[in-house]
This record gives structure tokens, C-alpha cells and sequence, in this order.
């Protein structure tokens, strides 16, 4: 039993203490030669520089398993060189160039080495937490024996992702170690001045986690502490708090050129505790040990430096074409069902249908979210899944959307396909980062080597009097993100079929399912597993006149606004495109060139809308088609009211759009 610090160090062997020696030189000689780089114009962009707090990354590295993943931050460097990521590989991402690490897409803040289970490092702050905490989830999931590391910084542990991701790791019993690097700034703005308490590990208390405060600069305490933790993490007993007081010796980041905001005698204070100088008197009280060995360290490992300097610097840059490529993985093309069959079900009926029986073909699928195991989703989409696959594959969440909506993006880039469960639409707003920031960016800002196939799905639009943060309909926003597949399914048919597709998808999918639907009639569904091709529209009826785009429940209008203008006589042409991003313009182009008029209509208000993104495309490519104006139908400039008749009043009925259809006829 270790009875005092000596003690622990005598336990150590010199080739242990030498190895975090030289893993500790490695990680100060790298971020020193970058700033030298940067400084001289062959290093652009931007880096945060780790020198000061090698200690802890060498201690953690030096803690895990080959299986044991880390996710950065991006203050990184150290954390990927300790886990054992190529110096050449990152330094040619440092430079841009195609050979990096994330082919010189990501940069320094979202280096990654997928190889080494370094899932990346995150240019925002504390959202690698969402994510290594669905890493964790994933390996609890599939049984196995990894443990994740997640590094944070003191500024990340005040965001919200900090709070909701210590609350589901501990009542998950992840296996998972929040390890806090705090360097007492918070970019410039001090620890003691942003905390309301001296030490970050005390909120651990809060979650039932165990949490310490130790020396983040003496390398011996830091691998204590980590071996402790992860022993505990990998014996099933779920997270802890390690917060490490360190200090970084130069600026925020390496452009910074902020005004000084630090003392200069604290800075000189801190540099006298220099962690590396630390072990160095350690090792030279060592036999067979002496400052011929340790230069000779500084030797080698200056040398690898210089040698990844002239791979990087010999290296070329990435093409368009791969930058293209790295957005989005490629979909596959299924062949839908020529026959319905007699079958009919429900709209609702149809999605809990595609996920039962996706779960049942593949065991990487789970679904999380609020209340979707023990009541089966507020509107019965889930209903019958927990009884069916269990609780670690039907996760009910507590209410922090942030955070399993983050940790869905980390389960997905660990290998799973989570379906994550918005329970109203309108809540995606606590998600945004999540979707936009990470799931949408994770393959491109790694080179397009990664794939993350997650679906986030659950109910918008209006019509059941459920007010202005419960009604609305977000489809444009996310058309506009690169990396996202965005799909409406405006009947059961195609809400069954476009969801497995969006399960079986390596990307990204924004699966938006309209209240109004649930409470349609059955209609034909078939009862075998099928997939509809993803961008693919369809006619919902054959027209001449003029074209009508329609999504979600305005397709039903649509339909109903064309029976009425048959009656005159009128014949229109309707377009569902089903899958909103990516767009099947082929399919709307060809029904104008039919027509020679286009009506768009949706629910979400005009301006900004999806209307305007089908008319600019056919003002562009088939203009010389047209012999009227497009015109655009949508939402009124007002959120949803309460009150029944204005609802109505907010969005379009069948009425407006047969008067669109006369207008361009005019």
C-alpha cells in the first residue's frame, strides 16, 4: 500500500518515469516548434499552445488501453501526442496539407486520430463532453471493456453541457473520466472570477461522482489520480471529476495578441513549478539515469520534430474535389416497393414500425430521448420498443436536451446509430450545437473519414393549439447546413420508408414529422422492411396547368385545393419532395417544363423559407420555362397563436392555394 508520495514514486520503475519523460518533451518541443512556425508565416490559421500542462496529458496517455478513447479540446496537441497520434501527420494538418490527420480540413482545433480512438479534438467549448459522453454510452451499450477520457477546460465547466453530462454519466454509470484542466483563465477572464467556488471538483458532490483537486503539474499525482479513476470507471462503477491545476505559460492562442491580462510575477511564479523540470529532478536522483541520458531525449525527439516539419512542408494541399467528398458520405439507392399492398396504418404507426423492425435487423440501433421508454414517446411513436429491446437500447433521458442530443453525435462517431427523439421540435433549440456544430461538421472537420449516422426526429408544424414554442415548422433552418439530410414525410408510406432510410444512412438525418399527420387516417403501408431513395420526389398527382410544391401535411391541401380546381376546369401537377436536402430538382424542373407555372407552399413563414430555395432554383435553371412569375405561399410574418381560428388565420389552407394556382394562371 502506497502510505506517501515517495512512496509512489519509488514504485514506479525508470523506464515508466522515462517514458513520461520523454512523452512530456515530445508534447513541449511540438507546441514550441508550432509557435516558432506560426510566428514565421508557415503555420497559419490558429493553435492553442499545451506548454505548461504536459504533465497531464503524459500522465493520462500513459493510463489507458489501446480500446480507451479521448476526446480533446482545443488546447489538444498534448492530449493526441500522449495517446499516441503521429507527430507528422499532425504537423502536416498544422500546415493544411492533404497527408494531415484530418486532410488538413480540421486544423489544429478539431485534430483527431481515429486510429488511436482520438475522436478530436472541438471548437467549442465543452462539447466534446457531449460527445465523449455518448462514447462512453456506445462501449456501455455494446458491453465492452473501454473507458473514455474527456478533457475540459475551467471556462467549459460553467456551460450547461458540463452540468447535463455529469448528471447522465452518473445515473448511466458510464465509463467515463471528466478530467478539468483548469489553467486559471478562462481566455483572459480569470477562474476566480468566473466560479462561485475555489474548486471545480466540488460540484462532483452534486452528481454523486467522486471529484478531487490535484497537482496538475506533477505528473506522479495526476497518474494517481487517472489510475484510480479509471480502475473505477472500468469496474462498472461510473464517473469521476478530476480537476488539475495547471497554467499555461503563453497567450490563449497563438493569434491572439490580446492586451495583457496576467501579472507578470504570477506568470513567473507558475513557470517555476514547470511540471517537465519536476520529473527531470526526479529522474536524475534515479540510477542509471543522468543528464547525458535526458539530452539525449531532447535529441531524438528533436529530430522527429524536424522530420515531420519536412514531411509537412513536402506535402499538398487538399482538392476541391475532396472537400467536396468529405461533406457528406454516400447514400445508398434502394428500390421502393411497386405494390402498397392492403394494409393500413397510421402515420405514427408507420414510424414506430420502422424503428422496430430497423432495431430488429441491426443491433447498433438504439433510441433515446424524453419519456420514449417508459410511455413510449408523448405521441406513442415508441410505444412497445422497451418491451421489445430492452432499456440500454430505449433510453429514457432526463431533460437535457443539450446533452443527449450531444451524446448521440459521440454514440453515432463510436460506431452506433442512435435515434435521437425531439419530443417537440421546437426544444431543438437547446440542440443546435449539436446538430450544426458537431453532427453536421464531425466527418468534414476529420477529412471525410469518419462517418455519423444519427437521426434526429420528432413532431413540428401547427394545428393542435399547442402556441407559439410548440408549432413551429424549422425545416430552413436546417437546409441551409452542409453535412445535413433533411426529410418531411407528408404520409405513412413515406414516413415508414424514408425513416429506415435515414437509419440505414451514414449521415446526419433531420427526420421532421408533422403533428397533423399523427392524427390522420390510415392509409397503405406495406408490411415488409423498405426504403425510399434519398432526394428522391414524388408526383403525388399528374397536372398541367400549372405545379404546385408542397411539403409535409400542405400536400394533403394541395390535394384537396386541386380537386377543387378541377372543377374549373384547372389541372395541376403536385411535387412532394419528400426529402428537402438533398433536393431532387430534376423532378421539379421537369413538372415546370410540363406546366410552364409554379405555386410553392409550405407552413414555416415566407420569408427565408424553403419556397424561396425551390424559386431561386427555377429561376436559375428553368426560367425560360416560366410564363408567370413563381409565386411562394407560406406562413404569415407572425409565430403561432393559441387562439383556434388565427392558427388557422397563420399558415396556408386550401383556400390560399387555389387562389395562388388562379393568380399565375392569370
Amino acid at each position: 500500500m502506497v502510505t506517501s508520495k515517495s512512496d509512489a514514486i519509488a514504485e514506479l520503475s525508470n523506464g515508466f518515469l522515462e517514458s513520461l519523460y520523454r512523452t512530456m518533451v515530445r508534447i513541449r518541443r511540438f507546441d514550441e516548434r508550432t509557435a516558432e512556425l506560426f510566428k514565421g508565416g508557415r503555420v497559419r490559421g490558429t493553435a492553442h499552445s499545451y506548454v505548461g500542462e504536459e504533465a497531464i496529458g503524459a500522465a493520462v496517455g500513459a493510463s489507458l488501453l489501446e480500446q480507451d478513447f479521448l476526446i480533446s479540446n482545443h488546447r489538444g496537441h498534448g492530449h493526441c501526442i500522449a495517446k499516441g497520434a503521429r507527430l507528422d501527420l499532425m504537423m502536416a494538418e498544422l500546415f493544411g496539407n492533404q497527408a494531415g490527420y484530418c486532410s488538413g480540413l480540421g486544423g489544429s482545433m478539431h485534430i483527431a486520430a481515429l486510429d488511436s480512438n482520438i475522436y478530436g479534438a472541438n471548437g467549442i467549448v465543452g462539447a466534446g463532453m457531449g460527445i465523449g459522453t455518448g462514447a462512453a454510452l456506445a462501449a456501455k451499450i455494446r458491453g465492452d471493456d473501454t473507458v473514455g477520457i474527456c478533457f475540459f477546460g475551467d471556462g467549459a465547466s460553467n456551460e450547461g453541457m458540463f452540468h447535463e453530462t455529469m448528471n447522465m454519466a452518473a445515473i448511466w454509470k458510464l465509463p467515463l473520466v471528466f478530467i478539468c484542466e483548469n489553467n486559471c483563465y478562462g481566455l483572459s477572464t480569470p477562474f476566480t472570477y468566473s466560479s462561485s467556488t475555489d474548486k471545480i471538483s466540488r460540484r462532483a458532490a452534486g452528481y454523486s461522482v467522486p471529484g478531487q483537486t490535484i497537482d496538475g503539474n506533477d505528473v506522479i499525482a495526476v497518474h494517481e489520480a487517472v489510475q484510480t479513476a479509471i480502475a473505477r470507471a472500468r469496474g462498472g462503477e461510473g464517473p469521476s471529476l478530476i480537476e488539475a491545476l495547471t497554467y499555461r505559460w503563453d497567450d490563449h492562442s497563438m493569434r491572439a495578441n490580446l492586451a495583457p491580462y496576467r501579472p507578470d510575477e504570477e506568470v513567473e511564479a507558475w513557470k517555476k513549478r514547470d511540471p517537465l523540470k519536476r520529473l527531470e529532478r526526479i529522474l536524475l536522483k534515479r540510477d542509471g539515469i543522468d543528464k547525458q541520458l535526458l539530452g539525449g531525449i531532447h535529441e531524438e525527439i528533436e529530430g522527429e520534430i524536424d522530420g515531420a516539419i519536412e514531411f509537412a512542408e513536402g506535402g499538398t494541399p487538399p482538392s476541391v474535389e475532396l472537400m467536396e467528398a468529405a461533406v457528406t458520405a454516400p447514400h445508398d439507392t434502394p428500390i421502393e416497393p411497386s405494390d402498397r399492398g392492403q394494409r393500413e396504418i397510421r402515420y405514427v404507426e408507420a414510424i414506430n414500425e420502422a424503428m422496430h423492425q430497423e432495431m430488429e435487423r441491426d443491433e447498433r440501433v438504439f433510441v433515446m430521448g424524453l419519456d420514449v421508454a417508459g410511455i413510449g414517446g408523448i405521441f406513442g411513436a415508441t410505444k412497445g420498443l422497451k418491451e421489445a429491446f430492452g432499456v440500454e437500447r430505449v433510453r429514457d433521458t432526463p431533460l437535457s436536451e443539450m446533452g443527449f442530443s450531444g451524446a448521440g453525435v459521440g454514440a453515432a462517431a463510436a460506431g452506433l446509430r442512435p435515434i435521437v427523439e425531439i419530443q417537440i421540435f421546437d426544444f431543438v433549440t437547446y440542440m443546435m450545437d449539436a446538430i450544426v456544430n458537431q453532427a453536421a461538421k464531425f466527418r468534414f472537420m476529420l477529412g471525410g473519414k469518419p462517418t455519423v449516422p444519427i437521426v434526429f426526429r420528432g413532431p413540428q408544424g401547427s394545428g393542435i393549439r399547442m402556441a407559439a414554442q410548440h408549432s413551429q415548422s424549422f425545416e430552413a433552418w436546417f437546409n441551409h447546413v452542409p453535412g445535413l439530410v433533411v426529410m418531411a414525410p407528408s404520409s405513412a408510406y413515406d414516413a415508414k420508408g424514408l425513416l429506415t432510410s435515414a437509419i440505414r444512412d451514414d449521415n446526419p438525418v433531420i427526420f421532421l414529422e408533422h403533428k397533423l399527420l399523427y392524427l390522420g387516417e390510415p392509409s397503405a403501408v406495406p408490411e415488409e422492411p423498405y426504403a425510399i431513395p434519398i432526394g428522391k420526389a414524388a408526383v403525388r398527382r399528374q397536372g398541367s396547368d400549372a405545379t404546385v410544391v408542397a411539403t409535409q401535411v400542405m400536400v394533403d391541401r394541395a390535394l384537396a385545393a386541386a380537386q377543387l380546381l378541377e372543377r374549373e376546369g384547372i389541372s395541376i401537377e403536385i411535387i412532394d419532395p419528400r426529402t428537402i436536402k438533398p433536393l431532387d430538382t430534376d423532378t421539379i424542373l421537369s413538372s415546370v417544363a410540363k406546366t410552364n407555372r409554379l405555386v410553392v407552399v409550405h407552413e414555416a413563414p415566407l420569408t427565408g423559407g424553403f419556397g424561396g430555395e425551390v424559386a431561386a432554383l427555377v429561376a436559375e435553371r428553368g426560367f425560360d420555362d416560366l410564363d408567370a412569375p413563381v409565386l411562394r405561399l407560406g406562413g404569415r410574418e407572425v409565430p403561432i397563436p393559441y387562439n383556434e381560428d388565427l392558427e388557422r388565420a397563420a399558415t396556408p389552407q386550401v383556400g390560399d392555394i387555389v387562389e395562388a394556382v388562379k393568380k399565375v394562371l392569370d
